[in-house]
């Protein structure tokens, strides 16, 4: 299945300046695959899994030199290591620190070869080193299957095209419209993880893919365990679950667990975002820019990394969900903005994504923008509308507060603009015009 990420990883094969390159994110989103697609187009590929092979780790405990680990690992595997010819991958390397230590080395001492690692909880172990390679490692961030992403997956190449070449000015004809609608009605209960996106591309079958969930679900709760033996997994399977419950809205610490304390639900949900299967949207005043210099840090909301896993926590009905017109009534919307949230924050891949939103909690007149994001030296606040229709009081509020120009719109509706907002339909989130 083609991934996004897979260009930039093709044009750092080819970059003369290339750094070594770590590929991070939560688990079963497709880095080992498109890792091993990547090393078809070398003569060679060797891949190491740290948590496979142990013993492997002796060759880093050793020693932190290149050509030392080079020679030894070459000898092991039976596999030539050849600058230029050689695609050397470091699977799972959060289970082995020197390992992570010795990519700067790689950098500096053989910058020819090309060395790729991927991990999956990679931040708990890059805070264990007291140093990690700056400046000498490209990092680069991996997500579920995005909409687009999905639409290729379903040989939908030409409804993409259509897609990308409307606008609020080019309205998509209405059966393409409803086409895309019709896939992404799937595509809020399926989630983008590759797994259920290929049981989805491969049976047909909606059953199926809740069976392959309920899988991935049971198995991110076991992996709770290694996290940190400090938090126990059944306080971090709460949490898991109250990320889903408050969707929308702000995020309470008293709404998570009632048998644990502030301090403790903050430590496993700091840990859930660590891991990459939470993301924290924090609330900003907006008055200017950078957004991150008027954040708020004790007012934010979570997004669930997968919208799949999401409705399948909060057992939503999926046949009212595919008859349906507007998601007012599946869970107060709060789909629709979790998609539009996950499809925002996915644009980013060399850097952790910026968006943020902002709410003004008055008697006389509450507002709130569901999400902000940079738009050059300009805000750019982006309304979600579960339905076809909705009142942007709140969007008017803020354009003629803050002195914004422009203002975009996210619904079910086709594309459209009511100056000086645009509106994009939600499946075009991922391709709309955020400059």
């Amino acid at each position: 299945m083609e991934r996004s990420i897979t260009l930039f990883l093709q044009n750092w094969t080819t970059d003369d300046n290339r750094k070594v390159a770590l590929l991070r994110g939560a688990r079963q989103v497709g880095k080992t695959y498109t890792i091993r697609e990547l090393g078809n187009k070398f003569q060679h590929f060797l891949e190491i899994n740290f948590e496979e092979n142990p013993t492997i780790h002796s060759f880093f405990v050793e020693s932190l030199d290149p050509q030392v680990i080079c020679e030894n690992l070459s000898a092991y595997y039976g596999t030539p290591i050849i600058p230029g010819k050689t695609l050397l991958f470091f699977d799972e390397i959060q289970s082995c620190l020197p390992a992570i230590q010795s990519l700067r080395f790689f950098h500096e001492k053989m910058p020819d070869l090309h060395v790729i690692a991927a991990g999956s909880l990679l931040e708990f172990a890059l805070e264990e080193l007291p140093t990690f390679g700056v400046g000498r490692i490209q990092s680069y961030f991996m997500y579920p299957m995005n909409f687009e992403e999905f639409l290729l997956a379903n040989k939908e190449d030409g409804l993409l095209s259509l897609m990308k070449k409307a606008s609020p000015t080019i309205l998509l004809a209405s059966p393409i419209h409803e086409k895309l609608v019709f896939y992404l009605k799937r595509y809020l209960l399926i989630g983008g993880l590759p797994e259920v996106v290929k049981t989805f591309v491969s049976t047909r079958d909606l059953n199926k893919c809740q069976e392959t969930l309920d899988t991935l679900l049971l198995g991110y709760y076991d992996d709770f365990a290694k996290y940190k033996s400090r938090v126990p997994a059944i306080r971090l399977r709460d949490i898991f679950l109250s990320i889903a419950r408050q969707s929308g809205s702000k995020f309470k610490y008293s709404n998570a667990i009632s048998n644990a304390n502030h301090s403790q639900i903050k430590e496993g949900l700091d840990l859930l975002c660590l891991a990459g299967i939470a993301y924290r949207i924090y609330h900003t005043s907006a008055n200017g820019l950078p957004l991150g210099a008027e954040v708020n840090v004790k007012k934010f909301k979570v997004l669930l990394f997968d919208i799949g896993l999401q409705q399948r926590m909060l057992g939503l009905n999926l046949g009212e969900l595919l008859v349906k017109n507007d998601f007012d009534s599946i869970n107060k919307g709060n789909l629709a903005e979790l998609f539009v949230g996950l499809e925002l924050y996915r644009k980013s891949v060399i850097k952790w994504a910026e968006v943020y939103y902002w709410h003004r909690e008055s008697k006389s007149s509450n507002a709130e923008i569901d999400y902000i994001i940079q738009d050059g030296d300009k805000l750019l606040p982006i309304e979600v509308k579960a339905g076809t229709k909705g009142q942007m009081q709140s969007m008017h509020l803020f354009l003629k507060e803050k002195n914004c120009t422009r203002g975009l719109r996210m619904s079910l509706e086709n594309f459209s603009s009511y100056p000086p907002i645009d509106v994009y339909p939600m499946y075009a989130t991922g391709i709309a015009d955020l400059s």
